[in-house]
């Protein structure tokens, strides 16, 4: 009899680790059929798109049914995205916020809803989330101060376009950037004013700031999307009287970069930061524990190493 019982219960340990291994071999598959919405600030940016297409695809990997919603730079707009999702069947929430202070009010609903939140990108305020998943943009944004002050050879005068006002993204690079350039004594910021990470109005604001200051030998983007709107501004200026930095590795980017009519920007990985908040959301779905941050690693792209980075 003992012998028996013996062999049943290595019979049924040898089948649990069967079954556990298949589990393990599974992975993040495991939330297959859930159900989770990712909340972008705005698809009229290529990063934002880049960011959605990482996401998309791993969820599809994965067999999450992944529902995307464009706030189209309207805190208001994400409120009422949250809000239906927190009604509609949605299990878990990645959000890209317009804006890191009001995104706490607009996630109150997936909170009282228990319902686990990745933010990707940038910060929300003070709401606990899962996991908070975003390339070191303070580091990133020092990278590209000392890209544009070495490029000015240490002196000059230079104009600095800002990205949203109250987003973490446009705080924290604005820290780098100040960081950036405080070894450079001879470098000195003569406008600093926001484009809200938009190409058409940074391509006004740099009109009107080069009629202010045509002196101005610099500037310093806290995305690509403003530099490339500095770049189309500047005209014949770009990248020989002016030189101009970016931020983000978007694919016009690198081109621009290529062109010389850019300088450098600073390559985050946007498809990656997608790729890593669903995998890191699957986990929060079924309650594993997560890494409460995680940074995507930033590199300077410049002449000498963007055949590395732009698509042929």
């Amino acid at each position: 009899m003992k012998n028996i019982v013996r062999k049943s219960t290595a019979l049924t340990l040898g089948l649990a680790l069967v079954f556990g291994a298949s589990a393990c071999g599974r992975g993040e598959a495991a939330a297959e059929g859930a159900k989770a919405t990712l909340a972008v600030s705005t698809l009229n940016n290529p990063f934002f798109v880049d960011l959605r297409d990482g996401a998309q695809a791993e969820a599809a990997e994965l067999g999450i049914d992944l529902s995307v919603v464009d706030a189209q730079n309207d805190s208001a707009s994400q409120a009422n995205q949250l809000a239906t999702a927190a009604t509609d069947g949605t299990e878990g929430v990645i959000i890209n916020a317009v804006d890191t202070e009001t995104a706490e009010a607009g996630l109150a609903p997936i909170v009282s809803a228990e319902l686990p939140i990745v933010a990707v990108d940038r910060s929300v305020g003070d709401t606990k989330v899962a996991s908070f998943v975003a390339s070191d943009n303070v580091a990133g944004g020092e990278q590209a101060a000392k890209a544009l002050a070495e490029s000015l050879g240490g002196k000059g005068k230079i104009i600095i376009l800002e990205g949203v006002p109250g987003a973490s993204a446009t705080n924290e690079r604005g820290e780098g950037f100040t960081k950036g350039l405080k070894e450079f004594g001879d470098i000195k910021v003569v406008s600093s004013q926001t484009a809200n990470f938009d190409r058409a109005e940074a391509l006004d604001v740099v009109t009107n700031l080069m009629q202010s200051n045509p002196d101005a030998t610099g500037v310093l983007a806290m995305n690509d999307e403003m530099a490339l709107g500095a770049i189309q501004a500047l005209g014949a200026k770009a990248g020989k009287d002016v030189k101009v930095v970016g931020f983000d590795g978007t694919e016009d980017g690198f081109k621009a970069v290529e062109a010389g009519t850019l300088v450098a920007t600073i390559a985050q990985n946007p498809a990656e930061l997608g790729k890593q908040s669903v995998q890191i959301l699957a986990k929060a779905m079924k309650d594993e524990a997560v890494e409460e941050v995680v940074q995507v690693a930033v590199d300077t792209v410049n002449t000498d190493n963007v055949a590395d980075y732009v698509t042929k």
